[in-house]
């Protein structure tokens, strides 16, 4: 097969060779990294970033993968590379499903889990969810999103050279333990909305039982949801602010806990 895509194109059978297993990486990866593989973004647009970023990459990593390819069966290869690729964006995927739970939770704990939007997903989500990712993800584009991710994939040779295959034991470990991790971050976003609920029910409850002849839910339904949108302009900063972190902290080791 590489052989008729090098007549096709024009261009040596290693040329192809080297080029396509990069493809495979990077087309793994850039179909679930945040920004670059949002639902919302075209197919064509996903396939143009992965062609580009291959594009750079292939005079860093060309001795690398052409020393390393010459050794081993290029379908395997190409399995093996798309499964490293899906690994190192699914690592990433997990910050935006981070600020889906803080969304999630903050929306319902403070009962405006019914404002839903159209959210960057095929499913609506709750308003707060969706103003966490849009404001997380222009803080990454702004900090050079698409820097990193080139340096990231340089690095990835590092950590998965080419040819090895991940074996799924570790995998699945690394990934119950990025799960559980993630939620409970998630839920760490979210609690300055939690302890907003808290003394709120606990106050309506003191307040219904000193006066039980009292409407106090008429009266508490437009305070909690004044504080609650109070809270959003004081805490997203902050919220995004240690989100950034996290981000940071993710791209240094994308597979943290993994090896």
């Amino acid at each position: 097969m590489t052989e008729a895509l090098a007549i096709l194109f024009g261009l040596g059978p290693e040329v192809v060779l080297v080029f396509s297993l990069l493809v495979a990486r990077v087309g793994g990866a850039m179909s679930l990294l945040p920004a670059f593989g949002e639902q919302v973004v075209p197919g064509r647009i996903k396939i143009a970033a992965t062609l580009a970023v291959s594009t750079i990459l292939t005079p860093v990593a060309w001795s690398e993968i052409s020393a390393a390819s010459s050794s081993g069966i290029w379908y395997f290869l190409i399995l093996s590379e798309s499964l490293i690729g899906l690994l190192i964006g699914i690592a990433f995927r997990f910050l935006i499903i981070v600020l889906q739970i803080a969304g999630s939770i903050a929306a319902q704990t403070i009962s405006l889990a019914q404002l839903f939007g159209g959210g960057m997903g095929p499913e609506p989500q709750p308003a707060f969810s969706t103003l966490f990712v849009v404001s997380g993800l222009c803080i990454a584009a702004m900090a050079g999103l698409h820097v990193q991710v080139c340096e990231l994939f340089i690095r990835s040779y590092e950590l998965f050279p080419i040819g090895i295959y991940v074996d799924a034991e570790s995998v699945s470990m690394w990934g119950s333990k990025k799960v559980s991790g993630f939620f409970a971050i998630g839920l760490t976003l979210a609690a300055p909305f939690v302890l907003a609920a808290v003394i709120y029910n606990a106050s309506i409850g003191v307040i219904n039982r000193a006066m039980p002849q009292l409407m106090v839910a008429f009266v508490g339904a437009p305070a909690i949801s004044f504080v609650a949108l109070a809270l959003v302009c004081i805490a997203t900063p902050l919220l995004l602010f240690v989100w950034a972190e996290l981000a940071i902290d993710q791209f240094s080791d994308p597979v943290l806990g993994f090896r």
